[in-house]
């Protein structure tokens, strides 16, 4: 096994550090305390800051935990925040592809539809914001799983519930679904939860990587998908930059 990685310690020993006394501290006395370089950890601490785990004050020019670190153990990211960062993403997906566009999260063992464009077309159609959506059966959600082997874990003890002919009701089907996913980038669904119906997502990431949500189309079938229920390329393109345009929005900049 590989021995640790020493980088990696001296992080966790600063945010260790920065949760003591006051909360504030400068660079030479964090760098005096850990014994080391004002370099080194004036390079640690730019990386924390990065990554919002450390914020500096720019009067004192002191450092403190931040923002983002304070919410670990809570909601990293929450709800309102994933919307509010997406909302111009989204519409244009939904503009681009003709197709309606949902944004999810994990919830209680579900997918929670935290925002919802409709199609850009005249017909009768409900707003989905608060629906709780299948993890197995639906794109949104096997995105999702395919990035938390926990959240599989726990959906995996379970029964797999049959929405429809065509729905995974395997533990190990599924798992090698989701392989497929984590390899491809992005998910789909034919006629799994719903018939008729198809849909396509990515995964949402926030700076270095963690998969905090998911932005998918969905529609008919024959709109969505070509020969053997494969999505067609162009749509599956436009919903990946979509993705990827939120988690930048989501980046340390933002």
């Amino acid at each position: 096994m590989p021995g640790p990685i020493q980088s990696i310690e001296r992080a966790a020993a600063m945010l260790r550090l920065l949760a003591r006394g006051s909360g504030h501290h400068g660079l030479a006395e964090i760098a005096a305390a850990l014994g080391l370089a004002k370099g080194t950890a004036h390079g640690i601490l730019r990386t924390l800051q990065r990554v919002e785990f450390v914020e500096q004050d720019q009067s004192t020019g002191q450092y403190r935990l931040g923002a983002a670190l304070l919410h670990l153990g809570t909601s990293y990211l929450d709800a309102n925040e994933l919307r509010s960062r997406s909302i111009n993403w989204a519409d244009s997906l939904a503009a681009r592809s003709g197709h309606e566009v949902r944004l999810g999260m994990h919830l209680d063992g579900a997918v929670l539809v935290v925002h919802h464009v409709f199609r850009p077309d005249d017909t009768m159609q409900t707003l989905g914001i608060g629906a709780m959506l299948p993890l197995h059966a639906t794109a949104l959600g096997k995105v999702l799983l395919a990035y938390d082997a926990g959240l599989f874990a726990t959906v995996r003890r379970d029964e797999l519930t049959s929405l429809t002919r065509r729905t995974i009701v395997r533990a190990a089907a599924l798992e090698r679904v989701l392989a497929e996913v984590r390899a491809a980038g992005w998910a789909s669904e034919a006629e799994e939860s719903m018939p008729g119906e198809a849909g396509v997502a990515a995964p949402i990431r926030l700076p270095g990587g963690l998969v905090v949500g998911a932005i998918g189309i969905s529609g008919a079938v024959d709109r969505i998908c070509q020969a053997g229920n494969r999505p067609k390329a162009a749509l599956v393109d436009q919903v990946c930059r979509a993705a990827e345009a939120v988690s930048r929005e989501l980046g340390p900049a933002n």
